[in-house]
């Protein structure tokens, strides 16, 4: 049985401090069964009506918590397929036969952060705005995020920053090859926000040092430069999406623990190169610090005011095409 620490992968801090300030309020007093603890509910949520969602291969058990919710349940449903559609767009499949995906109605109109587990089966809880609206489902990121959470196998807390940063730089590319955001919006979010996950003074490289900015965009930006690295060497034949496709392959998922050493290595083995391993074993022990104007440039972006501009004469001009084109099966 796998620690709490071990097992949980969530979106953001900030969800646990909100629900622990009490900002997430319930409309029933049943609901505090499904949002107790660091844990998924499986033996409630086995007890709940469920519909079945077949996409990529898989089976998506949906479930909602009692309380009311104003969108119909069509809705949300079209937005769970659509999310599952993309992760399994990016992965060949979806990564795992069976989830288990919880809704727990909380007040206000947002999507509140998400849970994702595998220590009884593959789960995921979602807080869910009552309030929410269509618009806010069109935007969301946080179910494709721990969506992906589900193709990588566990691993300790030390090495959250490549679930967390892989989920983080995954999300938007197979939300893009699933035709659901533009390569332009894509590319604009990460000239933003690539910064936060830059090392600051007293860093230790990623495997030591557990910040918020370090664990979710300085994991997104390894997977950047791993994903332009493995381009490099395959002459663009292939990338970090058929790395993980790889893991996949390999049966690693999140029902599973498996040594960072052994995900790395079996990433590497799908594509012919061992850049996954060779990057971990810069940036892990030690704090990297790549030239971000430069690799911009290289890849032909440029910020013009709030928007951005593509560059196809750059060097990176063509990788930078290739990780956001649709791949087949």
């Amino acid at each position: 049985m796998k620690t709490a620490s071990a097992f949980r992968c969530a979106v953001a801090a900030m969800v646990i401090g909100a629900m622990l300030a009490g900002a997430i309020s319930f409309g029933a007093g049943a609901q505090s069964e499904y949002m107790r603890g660091g844990r998924m509910p499986y033996d409630a949520f086995d007890r709940l009506p469920k519909t079945d969602l077949e996409v990529g291969g898989s089976t998506i058990h949906v479930a909602f918590a009692p309380g009311d919710i104003t969108l119909p349940k069509e809705k949300l449903l079209d937005w769970i397929s659509t999310s599952a559609r993309a992760v399994a767009t990016y992965y060949g499949r979806f990564p795992v036969g069976s989830l288990r995906l919880l809704l727990v109605p909380v007040d206000g109109a947002r999507i509140r952060g998400g849970t994702t587990w595998g220590y009884r089966g593959a789960a995921i809880r979602i807080p869910f705005g009552r309030d929410s609206t269509e618009d806010v489902l069109r935007g969301d990121w946080v179910l494709v995020h721990e969506m992906v959470h589900t193709a990588l196998p566990d691993m300790p807390d030390r090495y959250a920053w490549l679930s967390e940063g892989l989920a983080v730089y995954v999300e938007p590319v197979a939300r893009v090859q699933a035709g659901d955001l533009t390569a332009r919006e894509i590319w604009q979010a990460m000239m933003r926000d690539m910064p936060k996950g830059l090392p600051q003074s007293g860093d230790q490289g990623l495997d030591n040092t557990p910040t918020w900015g370090r664990k979710y965009w300085g994991g997104a930006l390894f997977c950047l430069l791993a994903d332009i690295e493995i381009r490099k060497a395959t002459g663009n034949r292939l990338g970090l999406q058929d790395a993980m496709r790889g893991v996949l392959a390999a049966g690693g998922n999140h029902e599973l623990d498996w040594p960072i050493t052994r995900i790395l290595s079996t990433a590497d083995k799908a594509v012919g190169v061992d850049v996954l391993s060779r990057l971990h074993d810069e940036m892990g022990p030690k704090p990297v610090t790549p030239d971000l104007a430069t690799l911009w440039r290289d890849l032909g972006l440029k910020r013009i005011g709030e928007d951005i501009e593509f560059d196809d004469t750059a060097p990176l001009a063509a990788i930078r095409k290739a990780i956001t084109a649709p791949r087949g099966q």
